[in-house]
Parts: structure tokens; C-alpha cells; sequence
């Protein structure tokens, strides 16, 4: 597959087919993971596929109370989405069923082989993550050209001494995400939905528009 039609159809994947996932399969996606950008090569990104029935429930119950408080501020108006009802639907039945999906990929990270440059800034540091997502997206981009579907989620990092606990994670190690992964049951879309070139990319400074990119 051409690796952009990879990155333009890999859509967010909240139905699974119960097909499993072999082996070498998980090992050609996490494999491409390994090569991707981080700070003085000292490589900080672990993952653990979890495939054990009782523990991708337990991860379910530790993160349905985060969407449904998550979904309560939607509907209050707390929380800004840009999306449809039927995304909403379609994510309700995701949270409701993350203990069938055939793999949950804890994404774990070394915390002191990451090296943040804004931590003095006075607002919430996010450059430490420059050493961790990048393998992240390695991993969704070698999934979708396995045919394998997706879905990228932070929720359970709200319990992470709950997480660690249940996977026996050290101590020096931090979660950073949690990415499901198996064979979707809908056909990959064309081409994703964004928002246009000329609101996100400016020549020399913020607002002025570049020259050349579709309004």
C-alpha cells in the first residue's frame, strides 16, 4: 500500500472483527515502531500486547467511569467536540466493548531517557512527548498496512498506578497511551476529513497564509 493512502484512510477504528492477531503479525507493527524519532537515541518507548481476557476487562472498568464523565461534559456543553452524534454513538460502543477488541496495546514509557525542553515555561510540558509518539505512530501507520484497524486513547493513563499494577509495569516506567488493535469490521475510508491546509499552515509568520495550499 502506498504510505500515503496509509496515512490519509487511517481512520479511527471503533468496531473489530474477533479475528486474531498471529504473532508475527504484532511483530512486523511494533518492529516499525522501533525506528522512529526520539531524543539522543536512548529509545524510551515499551509496549505490552494485552490479550488476556480478564485483564481487557479490567482495563474496560477502569476506563468506562473517564468516558462517561468525558461524554457528560459533551453534553453539557464543558466539552468541545468537532463531531457528529453518530462518532459519539460509535465511541459509546468502543468504551462499552474495549475488553473484546482482540489486542490492547499498553504504550509505557522510560521517563528518564526522555529529555523535556519546556518544563520551565510555566504551562503544561509537552515535548517530552516528541520521544515518545513518534513510535506511536509508526505502530498505527505498520497496522493499517497490515489491514489491521486502530484507535488511539489516553483515558487510562488517568489510572496508571491501576494499570502498572495489573501488568506488572516497574516503577521507572510511565504509561503514555493505549492503542486497540485488530481487523475492523467496515472498510477503510477513502480519505479522512481535516480541516484545510490554510488554516493550520502559515509562511513566516503565525496567520499569514502560504502560498500555494487550498483555502
Amino acid at each position: 500500500m502506498n504510505l500515503l493512502k496509509a496515512i490519509q484512510s487511517n481512520i479511527t477504528c471503533r468496531y473489530y472483527k474477533d479475528d486474531l492477531v498471529q504473532d508475527e503479525v504484532l511483530a512486523r507493527v511494533f518492529d516499525a515502531a522501533r525506528y522512529a524519532p526520539n531524543g539522543g537515541n536512548r529509545q524510551p518507548v515499551r509496549f505490552i500486547a494485552v490479550r488476556n481476557e480478564v485483564a481487557k476487562k479490567t482495563l474496560r472498568d477502569l476506563y468506562l467511569p473517564y468516558w462517561r464523565d468525558y461524554t457528560k461534559g459533551i453534553d453539557l456543553g464543558e466539552i468541545k467536540v468537532n463531531s457528529v452524534r453518530r462518532m459519539l454513538e460509535d465511541a459509546n460502543y468502543f468504551a462499552e466493548n474495549l475488553h473484546t477488541v482482540p489486542v490492547i496495546v499498553v504504550v509505557c514509557a522510560k521517563l528518564q531517557d526522555v529529555h523535556p525542553t519546556d518544563h520551565e515555561l510555566g504551562r503544561l510540558s509537552i515535548v517530552g512527548g516528541a520521544s515518545v509518539y513518534p513510535a506511536v505512530q509508526n505502530m498505527l501507520l505498520a497496522a493499517r498496512m497490515e489491514g489491521l484497524g486502530t484507535a488511539l486513547t489516553t483515558l487510562l493513563c488517568h489510572e496508571e498506578p491501576k494499570v502498572k499494577e495489573l501488568l506488572g509495569i516497574p516503577e521507572d516506567i510511565s504509561t503514555a497511551a493505549h492503542i486497540t488493535l485488530g481487523y475492523p469490521q467496515k472498510d477503510f475510508p477513502k480519505k479522512l476529513v481535516r480541516r484545510p491546509l490554510s488554516e493550520s499552515v502559515f509562511s513566516e509568520r503565525y496567520g499569514n497564509s502560504l502560498s500555494g495550499i487550498e483555502s
